[in-house]
């Protein structure tokens, strides 16, 4: 089932289990069983950002919140409470530029594998169509 979705920062914070301060996810662009694309625009308030720049750990935490969203999202569809997502491993994460306040991020998650509440993904993190990261995750949901 492809689905394309657009959802603005109240509705995406809804489906997430982190709170402000701490969402760093505030858009979903598409969506559909196997990937999702979600946005941030960095805010010079946010927690992750020094001296205009978003720092590489809010830029892991982006990449780890799209894969929440498209869990989050799913359960939605489903009209099922999510459940906490943990992340179980971080492989082979490239970071290469970070962005500054006011940019607009986007990460593509695409799902390789899912078994019994571990996901596998594939995420690319671009600015102005620029990749600026890539990596893969895998995600535990809890029991």
């Amino acid at each position: 089932m492809e689905t394309m979705a657009l959802l603005e920062k109240e509705m995406v914070e809804s489906l997430l289990p982190q709170k402000f301060p701490f969402v760093m996810v505030d858009a979903m662009q598409s969506y559909s069983e196997t990937s999702l694309v979600a946005g941030l625009e960095i805010q010079r308030d946010n927690i992750f950002v020094a001296e205009n720049t978003f720092l590489e750990a809010g830029l892991i935490e982006h990449m780890a919140q799209s894969v929440a969203l498209h869990t989050g999202y799913q359960y939605f569809l489903r009209n099922e409470i999510a459940p906490t997502g943990y992340i179980g491993s971080i492989k082979e994460i490239e970071i290469k530029k970070l962005p500054n306040v006011n940019d607009n991020i986007q990460s593509e998650v695409t799902i390789l594998q899912e078994f019994a509440g571990i996901t596998l993904v594939d995420i690319v993190t671009t600015l102005n169509n620029e990749e600026i990261a890539r990596g893969q995750m895998k995600t535990v949901l809890a029991k």
